[in-house]
């Protein structure tokens, strides 16, 4: 760690920026380790160790690795490393996997055991909402009030519409890339429909759906085609917006989109899959 540098400091200044990293705490200790239960690390999506310390080589590459997938796929890990006799006595290999515990090996002279809780800390999934109907309005106060991070892209004269939102872009330039999962909602009720799906299929994101009825987003689809946009991109988006719950009114159809996203969040596709 380095000299004035509190870990608890460096993992608040990581959450406040938004960045991605994963947690490593030593959870067990058995027998002679170089670290006791209680130790921490803060690791990059890189592999790399910010701050804390988690042992030496003999544990750190197998954490590392766990960090990597952590921060990848947003789930938690436990590793177990073991020396390779009690690896064969418990009749499993260095990378299997059981009951949620992955194994390694640990290959230093002092043969002891030490078992890792690793915990991905990943940036707040943001819904960006591009366009400011009723509808939109709707999705940006109730996907805030569901615990995501909220942009609202729209002209500068239709900003007005959104009480509270995390951030703002006038227009629908969306930046291309951003850390954590994006979630865009097209709802612009025709005023700028081209120009924001255009600006969404241009960004990375997890999940693009367009609030218009199926007709009206398949014309736009062969619209942007015509245009030169890529069919494979235009095939990405959910049309229309939101789970068929029958919904009427504004706050009816938000839940519905909502509920498509939080589908989509804790089931994700690949990144460029086709819309289902």
């Amino acid at each position: 760690m380095r000299p004035g540098v509190d870990l608890l400091d460096r993992v608040a200044d990581l959450k406040t920026s938004g960045k991605p990293f994963a947690l490593a705490t030593v959870v067990r200790t058995v027998a002679a380790t170089a670290v006791k239960a209680g130790a921490k690390a803060v690791i990059l999506p890189d592999g790399t160790i910010s701050e804390g310390w988690i042992g030496g080589g003999c544990a750190r590459a197998a954490v590392l690795k766990a960090a990597r997938e952590a921060i990848a796929d947003g789930r938690s890990r436990l590793v177990s490393i073991q020396p390779p006799d009690l690896l064969a006595e418990r009749g499993v290999a260095a990378g299997d996997e059981r009951e949620g515990v992955r194994f390694a090996r640990n290959m230093c002279p002092s043969e002891g055991t030490m078992d890792v809780f690793v915990e991905p800390v990943l940036p707040r999934p943001q819904v960006v909402v591009c366009g400011a109907s009723p509808v939109a309005v709707a999705v940006a106060d109730l996907a805030r009030r569901t615990g995501f991070a909220v942009t609202a892209c729209a002209p500068a004269a239709e900003q007005g519409a959104f009480a509270e939102v995390d951030r703002r872009i006038e227009g629908y330039a969306l930046p291309a890339s951003e850390a954590g999962m994006r979630f865009v909602v097209v709802s612009t009720q025709g005023r700028g429909d081209e120009a924001a799906l255009s600006a969404a299929l241009a960004a990375e994101t997890d999940h693009v759906a367009f609030v218009g009825s199926r007709k009206k987003g398949e014309a736009l689809r062969a619209a942007l085609a015509e245009d030169g946009l890529d069919p494979a991109l235009l095939a990405r988006v959910k049309i229309p917006a939101g789970l068929d719950l029958g919904a009427i009114t504004p706050e009816e159809i938000a839940v519905s989109i909502l509920a498509e996203i939080i589908a989509a969040l804790r089931r994700p596709a690949p990144r460029g899959a086709p819309a289902a």
